[in-house]
């Protein structure tokens, strides 16, 4: 099933939040697939990206979110965690892994111990250079914000509330990316 078929069914309403799902995934499948097509000595798997970066989000549906349309009862930060859950369902383990590794620049097992984050104990990291590639592009479309588009600058500066470290890893990818 293709990403577009598995976000119909998962939201079958056409409804707000399927339109700013679909609308800020597009957004993070064009930014990545330009990264893609300048950069070929990546050698990115160029059909994954697409579909990884339409199913990234596909969870937000169980959160609560009520300023993006998301009356879920699950906490926010779990929408990696169940679009992961998912994708595991439908057999697409890769894509899972992107989904549960795009929070912010991902998130280990010490920051879920630190700050007592409702996920299990793992590290949700990004490993590979399309998890990595999703996650980066991710940070510059909000859905909150859906017209606005972040300059890396802009990116990083809204990752310092989580610390350095993020803001460090999302200025390494930028060198790498851009």
């Amino acid at each position: 099933m293709n990403a577009l078929a598995l976000i119909e069914k998962y939201y079958p309403d056409d409804d707000d939040l399927r339109s700013l799902l679909l609308n800020h995934s597009r957004q993070v499948a064009d930014r990545s697939l330009a990264v893609c097509r300048k950069h070929p000595e990546l050698a990115l798997d160029e059909d994954f990206l697409y579909e990884a970066a339409m199913l990234h989000d596909i969870g937000i549906r169980w959160c609560h979110a009520p300023s993006i349309f998301c009356n879920g009862s699950e906490p926010y930060i779990r929408h990696g965690l169940i679009g992961g859950e998912l994708l595991l369902k439908e057999g697409l383990l890769r894509h899972a892994r992107v989904c549960e590794r795009h929070t912010g620049t991902g998130i280990t097992r010490l920051q879920i111990e630190q700050q007592q984050l409702p996920l299990p104990l793992a590290d949700y990291v990004p490993e590979t250079m399309e998890e990595q590639l999703v996650c980066y592009a991710d940070k510059f479309f909000s859905k909150s914000h859906p017209d606005r588009v972040l300059t890396v600058e802009q990116a990083a500066k809204s990752l310092e509330r989580f610390g350095h470290e993020g803001v460090d890893k999302f200025l390494q990818w930028a060198a790498r990316f851009e």
